[in-house]
């Protein structure tokens, strides 16, 4: 599984962890795969440098499976309760015949001997950033020219913390919220209905349609784009998004997706929220949009994107994204926002998010919109998105609001637009 997501055009950790066999074992069983493999992909840059220090030779010379297997091993000896012996004994039966001693010693040595103390965050902010604070070097060094060592070093810390589970309630369980609430303890969050579990667990209720796991900042662009009229989630699996603008009393919600697998998970989703009568699921391609001109009230483009926000939750993407792929990703993102603002009708809203936290991905796109396009300008923050406002963009991010880090502008089209 660690090989497989290195590879640039390999699997995402998320669909290996919803593989067919891995979805068969049991919960103990697969929350503790699901440990295993984020917590080190989430501390690798830890577990390198505690590595290295035993090692005669880079890391990266070594053959990828005899990598896996120690940066496996170096996990659990420094960052779980799994015995020190079960935890070489293991490692080593995942190494290839020759590579097993080595794999042996080296871990032994490092049960023995413990990690190298990290650099000092203030003398040496980004030596604590590729070691300690797991960040690949070109995000790291990105992030200190932009952020500054302050802010930098509080982001990676947040994202080195599983991230906390975020939620809302399904409006037609009404009769199951007080049980809900027994079970996950919820503590409301700075959007409207949105709450963090303090306790239990989630799924349950969220296989049940009582419940649907979302994110406070991907809660957070929906509800910009919120309107009493027909919306387009233009973008629209996995799917919470569209729920949400229904739930908050959309006449209609359009959901577009290019994907047909997609779509039709998506309108599965639906059907088990209770939404079919308010989301219509269309399998159409967001760059040639299937709409006619000026047909919605309200558009949100949560644009597909690097997903360099989301960290916490999916930690390969810290290893696989690189800075390449940004300008690839702000091309693409462009022609969508640009084919997608057509549909606003005059007077309506254009919402643009991303779940990045890259100025490529998300203020230069939005600024090269309004540069071509008279009849749009920039909108305000809400009063209630005040805690998440800067200047006139809206963020959500780790070291300040315990998210994933989402980007949004508010867009209107000018009233007298033809």
């Amino acid at each position: 599984m660690l090989q497989a997501v290195e590879r640039p055009a390999g699997p995402t950790l998320a669909a290996l962890l919803n593989a067919t066999e891995t979805a068969g074992l049991d919960a103990r069983e697969r929350g503790f795969l699901h440990e295993l493999a984020a917590g080190t992909l989430r501390r690798r840059g830890s577990l390198d440098a505690a590595l290295a220090a035993r090692l005669d030779r880079p890391l990266e010379r070594l053959d990828p499976p005899v990598r896996a297997a120690l940066r496996l091993g170096a996990y659990q000896l420094l960052f779980t309760r799994v015995p020190p012996r079960a935890a070489v004994a293991e490692s080593v039966e995942l190494a290839p015949g020759r590579g097993r001693g080595f794999v042996n010693a080296v871990l032994r040595a490092v049960a023995r001997e413990g990690a190298p103390p990290p650099p000092d965050p203030a003398a040496d902010p980004r030596g604590w950033l590729v070691t300690e604070g797991s960040l690949p070097a070109w995000l790291a060094e990105r992030w200190l020219a932009r952020l500054g060592a302050e802010r930098t070093i509080a982001r990676a810390r947040a994202w080195l913390a599983v991230p906390p589970v975020h939620f809302r309630f399904n409006p037609r369980h009404a009769d199951s919220r007080a049980e809900v609430e027994q079970a996950l303890r919820p503590r409301p969050l700075a959007v409207e209905d949105a709450f963090e579990a303090t306790a239990g667990d989630v799924a349950p209720w969220a296989e049940r349609g009582a419940v649907y796991a979302q994110d406070l900042g991907a809660q957070l662009v929906a509800r910009l784009a919120e309107d009493r009229g027909r919306v387009l989630d233009a973008c629209a699996a996995p799917g919470g998004k569209a729920l949400l603008l229904a739930d908050a009393g959309a006449r209609e919600v359009v959901a577009a997706e290019a994907a047909a697998p997609r779509a039709r998970t998506l309108q599965r989703l639906t059907d088990r929220w209770g939404a079919a009568d308010r989301v219509r699921v269309v399998q159409a391609d967001a760059t040639r949009p299937p709409f006619a001109p000026a047909s919605f009230d309200a558009v949100l483009v949560d644009a597909p994107c690097s997903g360099l926000g989301t960290l916490g939750r999916h930690p390969d993407i810290r290893w696989r994204a690189t800075e390449v792929d940004l300008q690839r990703h702000a091309a693409r993102q462009a022609g969508i926002l640009s084919a997608c603002a057509d549909l606003v009708r005059p007077g309506g809203r254009l919402v643009y998010a991303t779940c990045s936290t890259e100025p490529e991905e998300n203020e230069q796109v939005v600024s090269g919109l309004l540069a071509g396009r008279a009849d749009f300008h920039g909108e305000p923050p809400p009063a209630w998105a005040a805690a998440f406002a800067e200047g006139e963009w809206v963020r959500a991010t780790p070291e300040t609001h315990g998210s994933e880090a989402f980007f949004a502008a508010v867009l209107r089209r000018r009233a007298d637009a033809p």
